[in-house]
Parts: structure tokens; C-alpha cells; sequence
């Protein structure tokens, strides 16, 4: 059995992002290689974003830290801590608007 301490991981990777000239860091915590399920840590800089891209059939964001917007088309949804948002199925960016860590749960297509 693992156990990993969310909030000091989380406190490590936006300190990392804060250094790093792309703004961002991430680490696998359950890479998915022999389940369904898969849990990133990323962590942004203030004003850093993860540009637009395709969605995974099913995932879901969780807002460890700081304040993010998600943006897919017209519609915007902005979390802080313990806010949980399941992501459109389509085009989407992420953007920092504080220094924040998220943890993005998505399911791996396939896996067995």
C-alpha cells in the first residue's frame, strides 16, 4: 500500500513551476500502466496556463491549491481548493490565475 502527502508534494511541484521557464511541473502519482485510472499532480505558476487541448474521454480536475481557470469554448469555470470540476469532453486550457497545484484524474482508454 502507497501513501503520498498531497499538500507537501503539491508545496514542492509549485516551487519547482515558480523556477521552471514553461511555469509548471507535474508528476505521475498513479500512472494508469495496469488499471483504468490515472492521477497527475501539476502544478502552474501565477498567469502560466496548459494550452488548449483535446480532452480525455473522462476526467476530472481537483483543485489542491491556488485558483484556476478552465476554459472550453464559451463557457470558463474558476476553482480554489477542495473544488472538484469534471472536465468537457472537448478543447480546453487551463490557466493559473494564482500559483496552483491540481490533481487531474482521467481514465486510461484500453487498460485492463
Amino acid at each position: 500500500m502507497e501513501s503520498t502527502d498531497l499538500a507537501t508534494l503539491a508545496h514542492d511541484h509549485i516551487e519547482t513551476a515558480r523556477s521552471a521557464p514553461s511555469g509548471r511541473s507535474a508528476v505521475a502519482l498513479h500512472p494508469g500502466r495496469h488499471h483504468r485510472l490515472r492521477q497527475t499532480l501539476i502544478a502552474l505558476a501565477a498567469d502560466h496556463r496548459l494550452d488548449e487541448h483535446d480532452a480525455p474521454s473522462e476526467a476530472t480536475l481537483f483543485v489542491l491549491s491556488g485558483r484556476v481557470r478552465l476554459t472550453a469554448g464559451d463557457d470558463a469555470w474558476e476553482g480554489g481548493p477542495g473544488e472538484l470540476l469534471v472536465i468537457p469532453d472537448h478543447r480546453h486550457d487551463l490557466l493559473a490565475i494564482d500559483d496552483a497545484a491540481v490533481m487531474l484524474t482521467t481514465v486510461v482508454e484500453g487498460s485492463r
